[in-house]
């Protein structure tokens, strides 16, 4: 056996002695390829749990959705107002501790009432690399990361989830809407909606990886490289301009170091 391959052994080692959890589903690439193994391993002890908030794009429930009743797992919604929990919404450099603090609570809440032992979400070995200070809650409330148990990276899963035919595999990656925000900048549902509306709009346009970064009224599109050309030609440069101003934002802007996880915590 390869080393890859080990570790997805050790991982369902991880979730049996678990003997059951809940799964914190966002419909990513790591979730989605946590889930899945745990539903394989565990059957309906496994159980999906989706947090439904301004700070998600209702694409990503509509997916968790059909990803769910496709496979036969039990999916369990919650409706968050993650922008009443204190300090979330003037967005402090520990907003996202302030924020999984609460949401994981909730969690919890719902695992106990199902008879469920423990809650586990799908942080990868990539993610310590990175400031993430909603780290610091899951470990307050003991929530599970089975993906760093087992070392495996966002390549690795990735690798593993086409061999199990997973439609994430290739699927680009995302965070909360939440992240787009300078810190010490209050966030709103009017400017969250601002910043969904522009990145869908990019979506639609073609573009697989970037984020819509929002300074005050100014948008900053992060792109990878190789698709500065196509962002710039004339017939996308006027579409996108046009409708970022439709949306609220008053300048639109293009980084020029392009796409990049983080890129709100280079300031830190």
């Amino acid at each position: 056996m390869d080393a890859l391959h080990e570790k997805k052994q050790k991982l369902e080692t991880y979730l049996a002695e678990l003997g059951s959890t809940a799964i914190a589903f966002s419909s990513g690439v790591d979730s989605t390829f946590l889930l899945k193994t745990a539903h394989d391993v565990l059957g309906n002890k496994a159980v999906a749990v989706t947090v439904k908030s301004c700070f998600i794009p209702e694409r990503e429930l509509r997916e968790a959705r059909s990803f769910c009743e496709k496979e036969g797992i039990r999916l369990v919604v919650i409706e968050t107002d993650v922008l009443s929990i204190e300090g979330v919404s003037q967005n402090p450099k520990n907003r996202c501790y302030l924020c999984k603090r609460g949401i994981f609570s909730e969690i919890g809440q719902a695992a106990r009432k199902m008879g469920l032992g423990f809650v586990a979400e799908g942080s990868n070995m990539d993610d310590k690399s990175d400031y993430r200070p909603g780290m610091q809650a899951i470990a307050e409330l003991g929530v599970k990361s089975p993906l760093q148990a087992a070392g495996l990276t966002k390549q690795e899963i990735r690798e593993l989830s086409r061999e199990m035919g997973l439609p994430t595999w290739d699927k680009p990656s995302f965070a909360c809407l939440a992240s787009r925000f300078a810190y010490g900048e209050a966030i709103t549902e009017e400017r969250l909606s601002m910043v969904d509306q522009a990145e869908a709009l990019l979506l639609d346009a073609g573009f697989s990886q970037f984020r819509v970064r929002i300074h005050g009224t100014i948008a900053r599109i992060e792109v990878l490289p190789a698709d500065f050309e196509k962002l710039l030609s004339e017939d996308t440069r006027i579409r996108v301009y046009n409708s970022f101003k439709g949306f609220g934002f008053t300048y639109v802007t293009m980084d020029l170091a392009g796409y990049r996880t983080g890129s709100m915590n280079e300031v830190l």
